[in-house]
């Protein structure tokens, strides 16, 4: 579905490309959801474990940066995994001003066990178009996130 604004050309097709765009998403993280309610997790809190998991413990500052997420948004997921018990925060060992995220033992093990079949979702989503496809699609999207 499209737009029906009947404009100029450049604002249908912004407008069009816009509404595809979000309903894309939609439906992606719609796939992507079940199996991390599942695990109990929001597709936040699983961004927040793999991005520590992947990169190392890092700021909550940081962490809004990687996930584009507001400092409130952020505090809240923390505080929320913090209380599941899969991170924990800790004052940096070289400059005690900065207050880390670590994943605990058992979030490393959850993004451990979840990570492979969170990764086989997306594959099979993305599916659907082939690598050379996948390249243009990550240059378009670039090019559009940094506007």
């Amino acid at each position: 579905m499209g737009t029906n604004y009947q404009g100029t050309a450049e604002e249908v097709g912004a407008l069009d490309a816009y509404i595809k765009l979000m309903r894309c998403t939609t439906s992606v993280t719609g796939r992507i959801l079940p199996r991390l309610q599942k695990a109990g997790l929001t597709v936040s809190q699983f961004g927040v474990l793999e991005a520590i998991f992947h990169l190392g413990p890092m700021c909550q500052k940081e962490l809004g940066d990687k996930l584009l997420q507001s400092g409130g948004n952020i505090t809240m997921v923390v505080n929320n995994l913090e209380r599941q018990g899969l991170v924990v925060r800790l004052r940096d060992e070289i400059d005690k001003r900065y207050i880390l995220v670590h994943l605990t033992w058992r979030g490393s093990e959850q993004v451990k066990e979840l990570f492979p079949e969170h990764l086989e979702d997306v594959r099979g989503i993305f599916s659907v178009l082939n690598l050379e496809e996948i390249e243009v699609l990550n240059n378009l999207l670039r090019r559009l996130g940094k506007g």
